[in-house]
């Protein structure tokens, strides 16, 4: 199965995502925009309406799509519209792009449960868009596993 999801810079939450057992295989790319086959550089000019995205090939046999939304919504802040740490611009916005009808129930039920507990730890509510998967373009090679091969 397939999920995807953009929480900011991809190379952070890409390799959350490569240690979770039960995924099988992930990548970087840019998702939900206009531009076709768009470059890191297309992307970064915050033109493309693209957001860097995680899409993780997982097992639902070893590791659940509620446990993958729950590693999501633990490894950023949702609260924040358009930007993650330093990093700003529609690119690195808070989005769960679903696959299937069961991924769009699960996404929405567990964001309003998790909504009280981000208003109580952020002050705010969780703005993280919940939208269907659309063409997820793989980033170039030097930005897959870009932890990895940099340690």
């Amino acid at each position: 199965m397939k999920a995807t999801f953009a929480a900011g810079c991809f190379w952070h939450v890409e390799e959350i995502f490569r240690k979770t057992g039960g995924v099988k295989s992930t990548q970087v790319g840019y998702s939900d925009g206009a531009t076709k086959n768009p470059t890191y550089e297309d992307v970064c000019t915050d033109t493309t309406g693209h957001a860097e995205a995680v899409e993780v090939d997982y097992d639902p046999q070893e590791v659940s799509y509620e446990v993958l939304l729950k590693i999501f919504w633990n490894n950023h802040n949702p609260t924040t519209l358009n930007r993650q740490g330093p990093d700003v611009g529609k690119q690195y916005r808070s989005a769960v792009f679903f696959h299937t009808p069961e991924q769009r129930k699960a996404a929405i039920e567990m964001k309003e449960k998790l909504n009280p507990i981000a208003r109580e730890k952020f002050q705010s509510d969780i703005v993280t868009e919940i939208k269907p998967a659309s063409d997820f373009y793989r980033a170039e090679e030097y930005h897959q596993q870009y932890f990895a091969k940099s340690s």
